[in-house]
């Protein structure tokens, strides 16, 4: 892929999901170099560089990243404590269905109110990682969270308050087997 590619699709996911962009530019630990109006095109896509800059200021705002000047006048942007806990929950919305091996994921969860913050976000990644309701704390799903929703919850301390299990059998599970479009490889 050349610069010219890559640098329109960098615009184009800007403009659909521009804080999962910018949080998906760091790896742990790293900085990331705030784009001048030069680097990026403004002259060819300002829209897109506007939308880039409020982006990165928000962000700062919000206390995810911190945005440093080197003596030579560049700049950079480098992820908070919060921001690594950010970048860990937007990697938990990676998607990667594989086969269903015939067994239910059950996850039971009971997140004290002080929490209800994390608690509503943690609702939102299973209810996006194709977990049903089943009751109010007890979610359902064939396929298992991936590494990083794991990771999030160790590293947030949700971890104390879920339960996770692997079912081998459910009874009457039809109806949950035809939301999933489920057929069973046995």
């Amino acid at each position: 892929m050349s610069t010219l590619e890559i640098k329109k699709f960098m615009r184009s996911i800007l403009s659909k999901y521009p804080q999962t962009f910018l949080l998906s530019a760091f790896v742990k630990g790293l900085k990331s170099a705030f784009l001048s109006k030069d680097e990026w095109g403004y002259s060819t896509n300002p829209k897109t560089y506007k939308r880039y800059r409020q982006t990165a200021y928000y962000l700062r705002r919000k206390g995810i990243v911190t945005i440093q000047n080197t003596p030579s006048g560049k700049k950079f942007l480098e992820l908070t404590k919060k921001g690594e806990l950010e970048l860990l929950l937007a990697k938990t919305w990676q998607n990667k269905i594989t086969d269903w091996d015939g067994k239910w994921r059950i996850i039971f969860f009971d997140i004290p109110e002080n929490a209800n913050y994390k608690r509503d976000k943690f609702r939102k990644v299973l209810l996006t990682k194709g977990f049903v309701k089943l009751q109010a704390s007890v979610y359902i799903s064939p396929y298992p969270l991936n590494r990083a929703a794991i990771l999030y919850l160790n590293t947030s301390g949700l971890i104390e308050f879920i339960r996770i299990g692997r079912l081998e059998e459910l009874d009457n599970d039809s109806r949950l087997r035809k939301k999933f479009k489920l057929v069973k490889n046995i």
